[in-house]
């Protein structure tokens, strides 16, 4: 763990303000990570489980985002460490659980740059292997550069800017193979206006569905922008 840790020590240290515009403009004053801890001590049973999900809608530079990978790697490490298999596929499976959105498209990519740096560490990764390819994969899916109150996308063209923001639901099947499914953020937020057992509400039906796929086949897939 002593890699990991490394990666953990070097998001921590770096400033928690980039510059005093950027707090005029957006507010924004990253989370110290003795305080990220705390807040999830309180949350521990879920931030110690692989696949429960987590979604930071100001997610800056990953703050938070990557001390809860931190907690599940844990977890697999304790769960599946005899096994290279397991361990490794488990780490993805928790690196798919976590989701943010950002504003600022730099932190947004910041983010996923620290949150692969964990994973790579966490299971020995290669940058342009197979894995590496995939975990690119997943945090381009689960970081979104958007506006969460919105609930829309954030970008420089008008193809990138404004579209209602879609997060993958992703789920493990065992022996190697994972299971993509796309939803709307605007209808998942409406889930309390579905009624228990009404499958056929829209919040319920994913816009797109994908094939079971291994880890090659995901890291062949191209990530969204």
């Amino acid at each position: 763990m002593a890699k990991t840790n490394r990666v953990l020590d070097r998001v921590a240290a770096k400033p928690l303000v980039k510059s005093r515009q950027r707090v005029q403009d957006h507010a924004e004053v990253l989370t110290p990570a003795w305080l990220v801890d705390d807040m999830l001590d309180l949350v521990k049973d879920q931030t110690d489980r692989i696949d429960s999900r987590f979604l930071e809608p100001a997610c800056g530079t990953g703050n938070f985002l990557v001390r809860v990978l931190a907690r599940k790697l844990m977890t697999v490490r304790a769960r599946y460490g005899r096994s290279d298999f397991e361990k490794r596929h488990q780490a993805l499976l928790a690196l798919m659980s976590i989701y943010g959105i950002e504003i600022q498209a730099d932190n947004a990519q910041e983010c996923r740059t620290n949150l692969l740096s964990l994973f790579a560490a966490y299971v020995g990764a290669k940058a342009g292997d197979d894995w590496m390819r995939a975990a690119a994969v997943v945090v381009g899916a689960n970081i979104v550069v958007g506006d969460a109150l919105a609930m829309t996308t954030v970008g420089a063209s008008p193809e990138s800017h404004g579209q209602p923001i879609v997060f993958a639901e992703w789920g493990y099947l065992g022996r190697g193979r994972y299971q993509r499914r796309d939803f709307r953020f605007d209808r998942m937020a409406r889930s309390g206006a579905a009624r228990p057992g009404d499958a056929h509400h829209d919040v319920f039906q994913p816009m797109t569905a994908y094939p079971a796929m291994t880890v090659a086949q995901l890291a062949d897939e191209r990530g969204v922008e």
